[in-house]
């Protein structure tokens, strides 16, 4: 072959390579600082840490390093995170985005208690709603989305072995967002709002008969130790953003983008991997059934959830969750809601 025509073909070679694969020793040496999700928990243990202590560092030939400390090692009350972020004290953040909602309804748009019971929906519903969430960072919090995440099932865990759905009337039960308040009022338990670093000591001293949390994280955070029983009714998935300060990544240039998005591309598709692998886990880990490696043998006892009780948790969704949030969204965000949640899910909220 002419030597034109070996240059040629190494050129389309070059030509086909994604724009995103920046190589590590054509980047900038740059260090950032990132604020992370609660340290106990499998998102943060399995995926957050690693990607930013480990995969950065590594995909960029060390020209990249990101010093990432979990919210509850600096004492940080999480539902300030976006204010932060917005005020530039950290370049990236990971945070549950339902506990923003205080500030803006929207950020618990995906994840209404009890919406999609399965992984691949939940991850549809944010998928959906993720133009909305970032129009609303960049338009008002100085931010930028970049990845969705989320942990296994929020599920009920309870100091006594409960009968049901029925024996948590007149609890006071332990929630982290509004719309988990939505459906306990609805099933006459009393929510308390509370940082998950303060559960353990809460349930042992009885301050809360029970509290919600996903189904593995709880099992890792050491609720086996305060709890006897769990009830496997589903509040949700957490769902856990990974976001910019708007500021650094204008600051950014090109390459840089691209490396982040590319590296977050691979790390979002690892968070929903996680969390299917730890929903499969939880149950021999809490119940003591099989094989543990993401979590700690626990001998739990499961109180199943009855047919009847599946019919309750769909009419509370549908009715008191759906309504509620609607409500506080607005008439303009409850449209949005059913023209893009709303369709991926086959339900539509009643616009006020």
């Amino acid at each position: 072959m002419k030597m034109r025509n070996v240059l040629g073909a190494a050129l389309a070679v070059l030509c086909l390579q994604p724009f995103g694969a920046v190589r590590g020793q054509e980047l900038p040496q740059l260090q950032f600082k990132a604020i992370g999700l609660n340290s106990p928990t499998v998102a943060s243990i399995v995926d957050e840490v690693p990607f930013w202590r480990e995969t950065i560092p590594r995909a960029s030939n060390g020209r990249i390093t990101v010093d990432i400390t979990p919210l509850d090692q600096m004492g940080i009350d999480d539902r300030t995170m976006m204010r932060l972020l917005r005020l530039g004290v950290m370049d990236f953040a990971g945070m549950d985005i339902s506990k923003m909602a205080g500030d803006d309804a929207r950020f618990e748009g995906c994840d209404l208690a009890g919406l999609t019971l399965d992984a691949d929906k939940a991850r549809a519903a944010c998928d959906a709603w993720r133009p909305i969430i970032d129009r609303q960072m960049q338009r008002n919090w100085n931010a930028k989305l970049l990845a969705f995440g989320g942990n296994p099932p929020q599920v009920f865990w309870c100091r006594d072995v409960i009968s049901g759905l029925d024996g948590l009337r007149g609890k006071k039960v332990r929630v982290f967002n509004n719309t988990m308040r939505d459906f306990l009022q609805g099933i006459g338990a009393t929510a308390v709002s509370m940082a998950f670093a303060e559960v353990v000591p809460a349930l042992n001293s009885g301050v809360v008969d029970c509290a919600v949390t996903g189904s593995l994280s709880g099992n890792t955070a050491r609720w086996p130790e305060v709890t006897k029983s769990l009830y496997p009714m589903s509040l949700g998935w957490s769902i856990n953003v990974l976001a910019v300060n708007l500021n650094t990544w204008n600051r950014l240039d090109a390459r840089v983008q691209q490396f982040f998005l590319d590296q977050v591309k691979t790390y979002e598709d690892k968070m929903w991997k996680t969390l299917k692998e730890a929903d499969a886990q939880a149950d021999n880990c809490n119940f003591g059934r099989g094989q543990c490696t993401m979590g700690r043998t626990a001998n739990m006892t499961l109180v199943p959830v009855k047919p009847e009780e599946t019919e309750t948790h769909k009419r509370l969704v549908e009715g008191a969750v759906l309504a509620n949030w609607a409500r506080r969204c607005g008439a303009e965000c409850t449209r949005e809601w059913n023209d893009t949640v709303g369709k991926a899910l086959g339900l539509t909220a009643p616009v006020p």
